[in-house]
C-alpha cells in the first residue's frame, strides 16, 4: 500500500473512532467497513468496528468481528470477552461460558 493509501485508511479511523467516542456508532462502523476490508489483518480497526456493531446492536456483525479479532490473536482476553457478552445478549450462554472462562484464564477484567 502506497503511503497516501496509509494516511486515508488512518485518517478513517481517526474519524471512525471521533463518532464513536461521540456515540455515533453506526457511523464509525460504516466508515471502519471499508477500513477493515483493505486491511483485514488491523486489529485495532477490526475492535472498533466490533465496538461500533456492538454499540449499535448489530449483534451479528459484532460476533463476526469479534470471531476473526480472536483469530487473529487468540490470547486477545478482551476480545474473548467481548465476545462472551455479544453471545449473552444474543440469549446463547453456553457459548458465552467458554469464552468468559478463556477471558478468564488470560485475565481480561
Amino acid at each position: 500500500m502506497t503511503q497516501r493509501n496509509d494516511l486515508d485508511l488512518h485518517s478513517e479511523f481517526l474519524r471512525a473512532d471521533l463518532f464513536f467516542s461521540m456515540g455515533q456508532p453506526v457511523e464509525a462502523a460504516r466508515l471502519l467497513e471499508p477500513l477493515v476490508a483493505a486491511e483485514p489483518g488491523n486489529a485495532a480497526a477490526l475492535e472498533l468496528l466490533a465496538r461500533s456493531y456492538f454499540g449499535s446492536a448489530q449483534l451479528r456483525r459484532a460476533e463476526a468481528a469479534l470471531l476473526r479479532l480472536v483469530d487473529l490473536a487468540p490470547a486477545n482476553g478482551w476480545a474473548r470477552r467481548a465476545l462472551a457478552r455479544t453471545l449473552e445478549r444474543q440469549n446463547r450462554p453456553a457459548e458465552a461460558r467458554v469464552h468468559h472462562r478463556l477471558a478468564d484464564a488470560l485475565g481480561a477484567g
